[in-house]
């Protein structure tokens, strides 16, 4: 009854952030969701999710411990919908 009426990629909390962030996005509709992170040139560094989601809010806990310090996008796609957002890693 509460579900999203529209696609959402919210923005990571905390940003910057060392080394855990959390990211929330909404589904109206269940699907394959994928979420990759990328360096700044463009190199996808790590495939953070890749499922089947359904339709609702979701959160992702992601660890950059493995990382070095710097600006990262992060990618979501699901169906046709793209949407891209920045993160800093600090440590």
């Amino acid at each position: 009854f509460n579900s999203p009426k529209i696609f959402e990629l919210s923005q990571n909390y905390p940003n910057p952030f060392n080394p855990k962030t959390t990211i929330r996005f909404s589904l109206p509709e269940s699907g394959n969701v994928r979420l990759t992170l990328f360096n700044p040139i463009g190199q996808e560094v790590i495939t953070i999710l890749n499922e089947y989601k359904e339709s609702g809010t979701h959160t992702v806990n992601f660890d950059g411990s493995e990382l070095n310090s710097g600006m990262y996008i992060y990618k979501f796609e699901s169906g046709s919908f793209i949407q891209t957002r920045k993160m800093i890693l600090l440590k």
